[in-house]
């Protein structure tokens, strides 16, 4: 974990949202949620289970389903405006060209009767027309950038372990050379050791490429390793997005400071707790603030209207300097420029 030195803003996101057709009526996975990602930082998106993470990660990458209720929103990567690009152009483009995506189960969506190798070369051989034989060249290229053995380019997927196929995964959403990587719990069914030497993988190519890097997990520790920054999601928003040294040591909203309460820590005497209650449901979500009825801090306000996304913390008080807290946001009245009137 770290604060380095970014660049100029590689994408931009303002108010995408992603909503879902049921028969109960529309799931509001994705309510209009903005961030932004430097060019060469990692951004970490946490949340708990159906939340909407992995919902966000298909809607930056146009992979709809067909019970698509509304899709909307501003993208920008870039100079350019993609959100406004035709299917067509989206996917010739930017899908895997410019944006990868690493999804969630992912080690289970290769191809089990087709060489490896040749799957992490279909990229380049399908996007960018690129012969059979250079698309294989710059496939082993990436093969030793993640730590895979040559040898496995010739062999197919069953023949490969758990973290092998990860390893695999990674390779085809980097091989096309992307200024952004979407990875949607790239490590959830892997054993601790093979998580950290994925992690140390991702490090790696962060540092020596310069790869922009969305991380969306359940898993505090594990975010922890790559993080620049950290936006926390909850009932299809963002509560809060700040840098990950102010969100691993000092969040601001009450949901990010029970949440971090609630992870066990190695020399802290005090127990991890449990935050109480359970999530709103999506398809009839409050009309205040999403987390009041579980927040011990709630007051009259907070079920009755919903907060905006403000700067929040040191950036509100004027004492954030650098780039990093000036980009701190924060969904709570606790932290509304009129937050001294709160019982009024």
């Amino acid at each position: 974990m770290g604060e380095s030195v970014m660049g100029e803003t590689l994408l931009s996101v303002e108010a995408l949202t992603l909503h879902y057709r049921t028969r109960s009526g529309a799931v509001r996975a994705v309510d209009g949620v903005s961030f932004d990602v430097k060019r060469g930082e990692a951004l970490v998106i946490l949340g708990e289970s159906g939340c909407g993470k992995s919902s966000l990660a298909r809607a930056l990458m146009r992979l709809l389903p067909r019970n698509l209720a509304h899709h909307g929103g501003r993208v920008r990567l870039g100079e350019t405006p993609i959100s406004e690009l035709s299917d067509e152009r989206f996917r010739r483009e930017v899908q895997w060209s410019r944006l990868g995506l690493v999804m969630q189960a992912s080690m289970n969506a290769l191809n089990p009767v087709v060489k490896v190798g040749e799957q992490v070369a279909e990229p380049l051989r399908e996007l960018k027309r690129w012969p059979r034989r250079r698309a294989l060249e710059r496939a082993a290229e990436v093969f030793q950038r993640v730590g895979l053995p040559l040898d496995f380019m010739a062999r197919y997927p069953f023949e490969l372990s758990g973290g092998m196929r990860q390893r695999a995964v990674l390779a085809m959403a980097l091989v096309a050379e992307p200024e952004l990587v979407i990875l949607d719990e790239p490590t959830s069914a892997l054993d601790v050791l093979t998580q950290a030497a994925i992690m140390n993988v991702l490090k790696e190519i962060k540092r020596d490429q310069g790869t922009s890097f969305i991380l969306i997990t359940h898993d505090v520790a594990t975010s922890s390793e790559l993080a620049d920054r950290v936006a926390l999601m909850y009932a299809g928003e963002l509560v809060e997005a700040c840098s990950a040294a102010r969100f691993f040591g000092e969040p601001a909203h009450p949901y990010s400071q029970r949440l971090m309460k609630s992870v066990p820590r190695l020399h802290e005497r005090e127990r991890p707790r449990a935050i109480p209650g359970q999530p709103p449901s999506l398809l009839d979500p409050p009309s205040g603030c999403r987390f009041a009825a579980r927040c011990p801090e709630r007051f009259a306000r907070c079920e009755a209207s919903p907060p905006a996304f403000v700067p929040g913390g040191s950036a509100r008080e004027g004492a954030g300097e650098g780039a990093a807290e000036s980009r701190h946001r924060v969904r709570c009245w606790l932290h509304a420029p009129d937050e001294g009137d709160k019982h009024g």
